[in-house]
């Protein structure tokens, strides 16, 4: 039988460390993905990350520009088999890149899987960001 709780609490580490990355620390990213190559990532940014280093990298390259900011997942819907779930919803709130705050609303989709018994992030896929992407292009330009 599934306990939905557990993948509910594997969400609420994913949206912590989202959080912290935010707020410039990466750390309690590394434990909410899964390890391998299996990782797999579409950004509000673009593109499309593969495997975990990958995937972790590019949070790590968010958190070194990030300065705070509050995401949160709204209408929370998951469906789960004995070792993948899907849950789908909408994140909202803001992230500040650069000192240049990017209003944050997109529809998410999050796949976790169970590793070594526990319920981690496989992916993670959000509509385009146009607030972040007008943000970087800026910084792009300023460089």
């Amino acid at each position: 039988m599934i306990n939905l709780e557990d993948v509910r609490r594997a969400s609420v580490a994913f949206y912590d460390a989202l959080n912290s990355m935010a707020n410039g620390d990466d750390t309690a990213m590394q434990d909410a993905w899964i390890k391998g190559g299996g990782a797999t990532a579409q950004h509000p940014i673009g593109g499309r990350d593969m495997g975990s280093d990958s995937v972790l990298a590019s949070f790590s390259k968010v958190a070194e520009i990030a300065g705070g900011g509050d995401i949160r997942l709204l209408d929370q819907m998951i469906n789960a088999g004995s070792d993948m779930a899907v849950e789908t919803g909408v994140e909202v709130g803001k992230l500040i890149i650069a000192g240049n705050e990017a209003k944050i609303q997109h529809r998410v989709t999050n796949v976790y899987q169970k590793q070594d018994g526990t319920w981690k992030l496989a992916h993670h896929h959000t509509d385009l960001s146009p607030s972040m992407l007008e943000i970087l292009q800026r910084l792009t330009e300023a460089a």
